[in-house]
């Protein structure tokens, strides 16, 4: 509640569209302002559903006076031209994960930002989680040694017969980018430079990533070992283990999680349950967008676009290792 309120425009009221309003509505100041669609009834459908006053085109909604940020949620073949979009007209964007479909339209997005000083982040809302801030503390501090291993993974059961743009090479489906992520992204927040990995993979017959896994060391010489899969719902746990002691989340570790940590004589020093909310939690993404922006900051120190870049080439050469290509690239 004390994050300075901004007035949010909404690109692509789908799922995740309305899962971010309905956390904007729970215990923050934020205003939902406007939603735009390519479909006028399905952005009438949300602002209705919302109370937003004001919706139409993707256009209407970044030139709109009332709107100071834009949150923009379509899939990921969408993220590049509607950032940019956003960007051009001024207004400072928060882009759904995974940022773009590759590497070189994250660039770009950040590089266009960058021109225009204005603020531009992922949507990565797992690094503003509570429960993340104690991984990162536990790491930054020490308290689990030296860092040895990091295991993660999240599958779940949405292929064939989930969204149909999860099966659509088109969209940039394909389990890696929407799921996958989540697990490549918090070991780069607990690793930092990730390395170059080493892959193996299944696809579709529509030739989009089903099953991805992932091992990565870095310069350190720790270890990630990472799953992802779109055909079965996996425990979705992670765990960071070092020298000292291990820290253990539950599934889903992206999401609100209980979690402990746990020394190496297998003794529980420490332990946190999971707070009775769930994706309510995308508020705090929201909240430290609303901070930096009224302090006159383009980014977050918590998912800073120099990280994001890196990401997306990571999961570029992890597409390499196991031949997937989305049109056009």
């Amino acid at each position: 509640m004390t994050a300075p309120p901004l007035r949010w425009g909404i690109l692509a009221p789908g799922w995740i569209a309305a899962a971010f309003a309905g956390g904007l509505r729970s215990g923050t100041q934020q205003i939902l302002a406007a939603v735009g669609s390519r479909n006028p009834q399905r952005a009438a459908e949300f602002a209705s559903r919302f109370d937003i006053p004001a919706h139409g085109t993707y256009e209407d909604v970044v030139n709109s006076d009332d709107v100071d940020v834009v949150y923009v949620a379509s899939p990921h073949s969408e993220h590049h031209a509607q950032a940019l979009l956003a960007l051009a007209a001024g207004k400072p964007v928060l882009v759904e994960k995974a940022f773009t479909r590759n590497a070189g339209e994250a660039k770009e997005v950040i590089e266009e930002a960058r021109a225009r000083d204005l603020f531009c982040m992922e949507a990565m809302w797992a690094r503003f989680l509570p429960h993340y801030d104690i991984v990162r503390q536990l790491v930054e501090d020490g308290a689990l040694g030296e860092i040895e291993t990091i295991e993660a993974d999240h599958g779940q059961l949405l292929w064939p017969d989930g969204p149909q743009r999860l099966s659509d090479p088109a969209l940039a489906g394909g389990a890696l980018l929407d799921l996958g992520i989540y697990p490549i992204s918090f070991a780069a927040m607990v690793l930092g430079d990730l390395g170059v990995p080493r892959a193996i993979g299944t696809r579709t017959p529509e030739g989009v990533d089903r099953q991805v896994s992932i091992v990565v060391s870095n310069a350190a010489g720790a270890q990630a070992y990472l799953n992802t899969t779109m055909a079965a719902q996996t425990p979705t746990r992670a765990c960071v283990s070092g020298t000292k002691a291990r820290v253990e989340i539950d599934g889903p570790f992206y999401a609100p999680a209980s979690g402990r940590v746990i020394a190496t004589d297998g003794q529980v020093i420490g332990s946190w349950d999971r707070p009775g909310e769930s994706h309510e939690a995308l508020r705090f993404e929201a909240c430290e967008v609303a901070r930096r922006i009224t302090a006159g900051e383009t980014s977050s120190p918590l998912m800073p676009p120099e990280e994001t870049l890196a990401i997306m080439q990571f999961m570029d050469a992890v597409r390499d290792q196991i031949g997937v290509r989305f049109p056009g690239e």
